[in-house]
């Protein structure tokens, strides 16, 4: 391909990125704040939240987590990923019902796009990632909307008040809800987290920390957001839900542990570039 081409490409891809294109980031519905260990979502107010599904015989079931990045990508979990038939559900709040915003859109095999660098037997390696080019851009509204992601390498500071959203487990081995749930997850950043007594060498400096105890993410949220404010008051998808502890989601000094957006930008750019 052309050198000048690929420029186009690149710049097309960055545009997509661009925290102002699509008027990402900004709920139509304000969420909730201060919520500590768990509870139902405002409706739509996490507007780029889906719902990965799989089919199974003639049915379709919740399996993970995403976030809207573009009107036709989704970002999500490596590990979410495997050889089944998917579909995505945006505009998705109660999961029990059909609420009337939902839309369904097909996936084509060839359009899921893992990290080249995840490996299924190392979680622990990193580069839980994928994203997924839906079959036709969903129609945005004031339910359905594009997240933000963060610039190249930000980093957030120890504390800073995030927030998971999903449809997991209310907790270890608890049931799934029907209604999109959400929680505070404070940042703990690397330093801390990195710590021998909490996650030591497991966690990479590609991956964020956040929450832990009572706040906690669970088996269901996968592939899902965490949605920090930045200084602009728009919402910025830092990172995707990856793993928590072997001995359960709410482990002292064992916080949720997500890919760092920020340190994939260029491979999220380039895989949108060449596939749009």
């Amino acid at each position: 391909m052309p050198h000048a081409v690929i420029l186009v490409l690149l710049a097309a891809a960055a545009a997509l990125l661009d925290p102002t294109a699509h008027g990402c980031g900004v709920p139509t519905y304000p969420p909730l704040a201060r919520v500590v260990n768990g509870e139902d979502a405002k409706p739509y107010s996490w507007p780029w939240q889906v719902s990965l599904q799989y089919r199974s015989g003639s049915q379709f079931f919740h399996t993970c987590s995403g976030s809207l990045i573009a009107a036709n990508w989704v970002m999500t979990a490596g590990h979410c990923i495997s050889s089944l038939t998917y579909r995505v559900v945006v505009g998705e709040y109660d999961r029990s019902v059909s609420e009337g915003p939902e839309q369904i859109i097909p996936i084509n095999a060839g359009d899921i796009f893992v990290h080249p660098g995840w490996n299924d037997a190392c979680v622990a390696c990193g580069n839980d990632i994928a994203l997924i080019k839906l079959s036709h851009p969903v129609h945005l509204n004031d339910k359905v909307k594009v997240g933000c992601l963060p610039g190249s390498g930000a980093l957030l500071s120890n504390e800073y008040p995030c927030y998971i959203s999903g449809w997991g487990r209310l907790y270890t081995g608890g049931p799934l809800p029907g209604v999109l749930q959400q929680a505070l997850l404070p940042v703990v950043d690397h330093p801390h987290c990195s710590q021998t007594d909490w996650w030591g060498g497991t966690v990479k400096e590609s991956m964020v920390c956040a929450g832990g105890d009572a706040q906690s993410g669970c088996n269901g949220d996968s592939g899902g957001p965490l949605n920090c404010q930045g200084v602009d008051g728009r919402w910025y998808v830092h990172g995707v839900t990856s793993f928590v502890s072997s001995r359960g989601c709410n482990t002292f000094k064992k916080p949720t542990v997500f890919t760092r957006v920020s340190a994939f930008n260029t491979w999220i750019q380039e895989t949108m570039s060449q596939n749009s």
